[in-house]
């Protein structure tokens, strides 16, 4: 049985790489329901904004939100035994300002959603899109052909074709077992 099948290759090494040093820290706490004093009040505060600074990461830090990781399109990433797939969501934006670099089995998918010219004379009760840059970061596995990579932007999607290649036959050496 091919055990390396069941593990999937880890895509995200290197794009998570800022998040696995930090440490999560857990606080211990009486377990009453209301703080008794501005002390446990204090704490309590405390723990929220920690969690809180946890759940978003990177992106606050001295109590600011930075954009750096706010906007992170989705991707899928799928494969076959030719090749890998990945599939980029990316509406409204024009594929000059995509930019695909490969180094050192690292995938950089950078770019930058610009906002439309706000319009004179309209009042706005909600903006839900994302603007600003981006970049996705993907360890490639050993597999893969770099040398052939392609891409294609349609209709807001990003595509990615890595085919792959056959990966040279390690040697298996019998060592004899000595009795005694």
């Amino acid at each position: 049985m091919n055990f390396e099948k069941l593990a999937p290759w880890n895509w995200f090494k290197n794009e998570d790489e800022k998040k696995a040093s930090m440490v999560p820290v857990k606080h211990t706490s009486n377990t009453h329901v209301l703080p008794v004093s501005l002390h446990d009040l204090h704490n309590e505060f405390n723990r929220f904004f920690d969690s809180l600074k946890h759940s978003f990461g990177e992106e606050i830090s001295d109590g600011f939100i930075s954009n750096s990781n706010w906007m992170k399109p989705s991707l899928d990433i799928a494969s076959d035994d030719k090749e890998y797939t990945i599939k980029v969501e990316l509406p409204g934006m024009d594929a000059g300002d995509i930019a695909i670099e490969f180094t050192d089995s690292t995938l950089k998918i950078n770019g930058e959603k610009r906002q439309e010219k706000e319009e004179k004379g309209k009042d706005f009760y909600r903006i839900e899109c994302s603007y600003g840059s981006f970049q996705r970061i993907l360890d490639i596995p050993e597999d893969s052909d770099t040398d052939n990579i392609t891409s294609n932007y349609k209709n807001g999607v990003l595509s990615i074709s890595i085919p792959k290649k056959a990966l040279p036959q390690k040697d298996t050496k019998k060592i004899e077992v000595k009795a005694g």
